[in-house]
Parts: C-alpha cells; sequence; structure tokens
C-alpha cells in the first residue's frame, strides 16, 4: 500500500503539472475546451466543459498505475470518456504512448495538426515531477493492489479551472471560488465492499511564487483500513463554542438553506465551488460539514477525500439514506460505497451519489445536522 501512495502522489503531481502547463498559454487554453453532450452531460451545469487537459490527466495516471500494477488494470475508473472529436470530426481514442514524440503524433491528431501545442502537453505529461516528500514510511495495511480499484477525477471544478481566477489563500481562510478550487483526485476502494482506503488530492493552485516562478501545488493524502488510519492532515481542534458551520453549493435548495441557518445562524454557512474542494475545507477544518441533497455529485469527486475524512475519524454518508434511516445518522450503512453502479441509470448518472451526501468530521456534528433536516426533505 505504501508503494501504491507513492505512486499515486508522483502522479497526482504529474497531473497537476499538466493542469499549470494547459493554463500558462492562452492560445493553447482555447484549443482545449470542449463541451459535454449526451449520457456524460453532467446536468448541474448548463455549460459543463470537458478539456483535453481532463482526458489527458486521466490516461496518464491510468498508464502509470497499470505500468506498476498490472493486476489494477480492469479497475481503474475515470470521470471522462477518451474519445475525443477532432475539427474533421474524426474520433481519437486518447491514451499515453510510450515515447512523448508517439504521443505528441497522437495528441496533433486531436489538435488539428497543432504540433505546437501537442509538444508541450507531451512533454508535461511524460516529465517526471520533482521527488514528492510524504512521511508515509509507517504506513503498511494488509491489502494487495488485486483487491482494490481507482477513481479519477483528472481536474474536480472545471469551471473555476477554466474561469481561472487567482486569490491569495490564507492560512484557516476558505476562498469560495477560484483557481484553488480546481483539485486532481484520486481514490482508492476496496472492490469487494467498495469502502475507500486511500485517497490522494492534489491542489495545483495553491500558491503563486510573488517573483515569478508560476504556481506551485499543495498534496493532501489520507489511509484508513482496519486499525490504520493516517493522514497528512491533523484533526483540527475546535475552539469552545465555535458552533457549527456549513459549507454548500450557492444553489443549494432554500428549505435545506433555511434550516441550517436556524441551526448554524446565518453567519456560518458558507459557499463555495466544487465538490471536492467542499470535501476539502472540511478536511482542514474550514467548515465542519459539507451537506449537499442533489444527486449531482459522482464517485469520483468523492472517493478521495472521503477516505481522507474516514482517516480523521469522519466520513462522507448518503443524505437521503441517513433521513430514512430509524438509527438516524449512525451506521455504516449509510456511508457512500464505490463498487457498483446505479443499474437503473444511464451514461454518467450510473455512479452518481444519487441520495445527496453530507461530509462530516465529527459524529456529533452530523447527528444535529440530520435532526435539523429531518422532515425538511
Amino acid at each position: 500500500m505504501a508503494d501504491l501512495l507513492r505512486l499515486l502522489l508522483r502522479v497526482a503531481e504529474k497531473a497537476a503539472n499538466v493542469a499549470r502547463v494547459c493554463r500558462q498559454e492562452a492560445p493553447l487554453f482555447q484549443l482545449l475546451v470542449q463541451e459535454k453532450t449526451g449520457d456524460d452531460k453532467n446536468k448541474k451545469f448548463v455549460q459543463d466543459f470537458k478539456t483535453l487537459a481532463d482526458v489527458v490527466i486521466q490516461e496518464m495516471i491510468r498508464h502509470d498505475v497499470r505500468a506498476q500494477f498490472p493486476e489494477m488494470a480492469g479497475f481503474i475508473h475515470g470521470e471522462e470518456s477518451n474519445k475525443f472529436e477532432n475539427g474533421l470530426g474524426e474520433s481519437v481514442t486518447v491514451t499515453v504512448c510510450g515515447t512523448q514524440e508517439e504521443t505528441a503524433k497522437l495528441l496533433a491528431s486531436v489538435l488539428d495538426g497543432d504540433s505546437t501545442a501537442a509538444s508541450l502537453l507531451a512533454r508535461a505529461i511524460h516529465q517526471d515531477p520533482v521527488t514528492i516528500e510524504a512521511n508515509i514510511d509507517g504506513v503498511t495495511v494488509p491489502l494487495s493492489p488485486s483487491e482494490l480499484g481507482i477513481w479519477i477525477d483528472p481536474i474536480d471544478a472545471t469551471s473555476q479551472y477554466i474561469e481561472g481566477r487567482e486569490e491569495v489563500l490564507e492560512e484557516g481562510h476558505l476562498f469560495p471560488s477560484g483557481l484553488h478550487c480546481a483539485l486532481v483526485l484520486i481514490g482508492v476502494y476496496l472492490r469487494s465492499t467498495g469502502e475507500p482506503v486511500m485517497g490522494v488530492i492534489n491542489q495545483p493552485f495553491n500558491y503563486k511564487d510573488p517573483a515569478g516562478g508560476g504556481w506551485k501545488g499543495k498534496h493532501f493524502w489520507g489511509v484508513s483500513f482496519g486499525g490504520v488510519n493516517a493522514c497528512s492532515e491533523s484533526r483540527p481542534k475546535d475552539g469552545p463554542g465555535d458552533g457549527l458551520s456549513a459549507v454548500l453549493s450557492s444553489s443549494e435548495k432554500p428549505v435545506v438553506k433555511e434550516a441550517l441557518t436556524s441551526l448554524c445562524g446565518p453567519d456560518k454557512l458558507i459557499y463555495a465551488s466544487g465538490a471536492g474542494y467542499k470535501i476539502l475545507c472540511v478536511i482542514q477544518g474550514l467548515a465542519d460539514v459539507y451537506i449537499l441533497s442533489e444527486g449531482s455529485t459522482f464517485k469520483w469527486d468523492s472517493c478521495a477525500p472521503h477516505a481522507l475524512l474516514r482517516a480523521l475519524g469522519g466520513g462522507v454518508v448518503d443524505l437521503a439514506k441517513c433521513l430514512q434511516s430509524s438509527s438516524g445518522a449512525q451506521g455504516h450503512q449509510t456511508e457512500l460505497t464505490y463498487h457498483q453502479p446505479n443499474t437503473e441509470c444511464k451514461g454518467a448518472d450510473r455512479w452518481a451519489n444519487n441520495g445527496g451526501l453530507v461530509a462530516y468530521r465529527d459524529c456529533s456534528q452530523l447527528c444535529s445536522v440530520m435532526g435539523a433536516l429531518k422532515g425538511k426533505l
């Protein structure tokens, strides 16, 4: 497991580097945007973007994991379809080739012969990142890669990535939108039960070097299985009488906003972009809970941060199941799992978190939220 975690930290940093390269050149970036259509379209956004950067990152992670752990090959799932259409209407399957030159040639066919853009991307894909410093030597979990599957969200909060607004982040403060909301998410789950056992989150746009050195990223990781719980983040200390704070989507239902305003007070409701970023806010202690009443997130959004929350003693539950459950919030049967599609749905919706979700660090806070929402939805 330590070897897999090291690999995922490395490929997540490679992915972050690709995301940064794609933003450096405005003309290149314009080329990279295509709209999602048909069954793959996420209903929540009127204009949900599909970027070649997304597909390239996903396939790069898939390629690198398969190379080191071939037994995982059939269980590496991503958000994106790797079929891309070029200006001639030709369908091109995007994969990572054996050499930088071959990958550049394939990408040029997607980019209508733009060899400059293709070479730039191929170089980023085949470049080895700087070594990731992470204290993971003591992380030993009795699981083999053949028991595991992976969910990849190549760039969560694509709309924020494309809009590209820059924020200077301050320690301990939540910033609702901007480039920092765009995250690379890699979650690992147990094939037999669907429980999330490992997560890696990379925030490619965490800090901009004021001396002109470009963007630097930040990584987060967590492992939770059996009696082993290890995380790059420590559990935030809650101050006495701080009260409960909740992060939501600005498009959340009015009835949910009203119930939570009564519970938390209006000053403790915070709105932010990106499902992954909102769960990261809970991990970092910038908010106590994240509530979403719609089924507009997917397994790839929640798997990685869910593993980190589990390592910190929290979790991510299915909101609808919790509200229906006689025991309220408690019990593993309401935690999200990652191994089975919803067979009644089509396309991306097969992997939607249909019942909505609540991400939490503390069971007592989860119970308070359930109490406030009971009978309202």
